[in-house]
């Protein structure tokens, strides 16, 4: 567990010091975004041409298809990253940051409780996740509610937080496992070895991936319309 740990706190660490570096330099935002964006995409590619081996027609279109939709999905997710970072309003960066440090607990929670507790699997997708981890994703995610709100006093209420941690941390698991699933198929252990010692990117940012957006995307919505 401390080995395994020990790289998931060096990680979040290391991401929190490029947000904030981000936050000031635009160039070391655009440049991060290509560099994830890219490195991403090449091991995204990487999974689903070993998860396609057959080189029929059929099998080379939906490979390409796939491809496209992710290279797709990744251009969205940089742009909804670069919008909000560079929001002239210095309360929607605080919700960034706010998101990021969700989406950094749930890994953090997930894996202390889940080797902690352990008990029951969560699915048959990924062996490593279990109930306890999830129960322990969403408690990590909301312990931040309450510090962001009396230390920053920039949002509506504390409800709003808690609402929008419990959603973000989902698909923060909800990523993790997609991934997981593509490995399975795919039958690698990790998305790549560019990271010695951690994997892959993927690995790391999983569940960002599809979390970041979809927090980005409700702020969004509850600062127009509530």
């Amino acid at each position: 567990m401390g080995s395994e740990l020990k790289k998931r706190i060096i990680t979040s660490i290391g991401l929190v010091l490029l947000l904030s570096l981000a936050f000031f330099y635009i160039y070391i935002l655009i440049i991060s975004l290509i560099l994830i964006s890219t490195i991403a995409w090449i091991e995204f590619s990487a999974l689903i041409s070993k998860i396609y081996k057959k080189k029929i027609f059929k099998t080379l279109f939906l490979k390409l298809l796939i491809k496209a939709m992710i290279l797709v999905y990744l251009f969205i997710f940089s742009g909804l990253i670069f919008d909000g970072v560079t929001q002239t309003d210095p309360y929607f960066k605080i919700h960034i940051l706010y998101l990021f440090f969700v989406c950094i607990s749930s890994d953090v929670g997930g894996y202390v409780f889940g080797k902690t507790f352990k008990g029951k699997k969560l699915t048959k997708i990924s062996p490593n996740k279990t109930v306890s981890g999830s129960v322990g994703s969403f408690i990590f995610s909301i312990i931040l509610a309450p510090f962001f709100y009396f230390f920053f006093n920039n949002f509506n209420n504390i409800f709003d937080l808690i609402f929008i941690s419990i959603i973000v941390s989902f698909f923060c698991q909800l990523g993790d496992l997609l991934i997981s699933y593509l490995k399975r198929r795919a039958k690698v252990k990790d998305t790549s070895n560019i990271l010695p010692g951690h994997g892959g990117l993927l690995d790391r940012i999983d569940g960002m991936l599809l979390a970041l957006p979809i927090g980005i995307i409700i702020w969004k919505f509850l600062t127009i319309y509530l």
